[in-house]
């Protein structure tokens, strides 16, 4: 699926949950989905636009963007569609492969960053966990659970990760003088 019709089916879900302005759609993305999808308001409104354009959505005076029976059944296409597995662009791991040249100190200062990131996250996603149990049951709590415990797993998983390789990076490499390991070459 290209990364058109992936923004077409982030801003068609997203006003499966109402009616609402860019504006609005916008918060709700970076909100609901905000864990796991992006999309930058230079991404919505055009696509906005061509979704009224081809009659999937509809905009009242208010400027609310409301999804149509099309709309809906477009959604419905889309989701069921196979999605492609774009590779991982992950800086951080660029960042560690070439760890030599960048020097241990600030791997581990990189390493202790991501931990603390997963942390914080494992605390957000909690507060969502939180919010959910808070509310009356609803026919979508399921699958908000079920991204929601991805999330959860993910940031353990990474904190596990951090705590592994900064253990890694505390062990002498026998392959290579510390002199190299210690220091960026410069």
């Amino acid at each position: 699926m290209s990364r058109r019709a992936q923004t077409d089916v982030a801003v068609l879900g997203a006003l499966t949950l109402q009616p609402m302005t860019g504006y609005a759609l916008r918060a709700a993305i970076v909100d609901t989905l905000g864990h796991f999808w992006s999309e930058s308001f230079g991404q919505i409104y055009p696509t906005l636009a061509r979704l009224t354009a081809d009659g999937l959505v509809t905009k009242d005076d208010d400027g609310r963007f409301t999804l149509t029976p099309a709309g809906r059944t477009h959604l419905r296409t889309r989701l069921a569609e196979p999605y492609d597995v774009t590779p991982p662009r992950n800086p951080l791991l660029l960042r560690l492969f070439f760890g030599r040249a960048l020097g241990r100190d600030a791997c581990r200062a990189l390493l202790r960053d991501t931990g603390a990131r997963a942390t914080a996250q494992l605390a957000a996603l909690g507060a969502v966990r939180a919010e959910i149990a808070a509310e009356p049951p609803s026919p979508d709590h399921p699958y908000a659970l079920v991204t929601l415990d991805y999330g959860e797993r993910m940031a353990r998983a990474h904190l596990e990760w951090v705590e592994a390789s900064l253990r890694a990076l505390d062990t002498p490499d026998d392959r290579a003088p510390a002199s190299v390991l210690d220091a960026p070459d410069d």
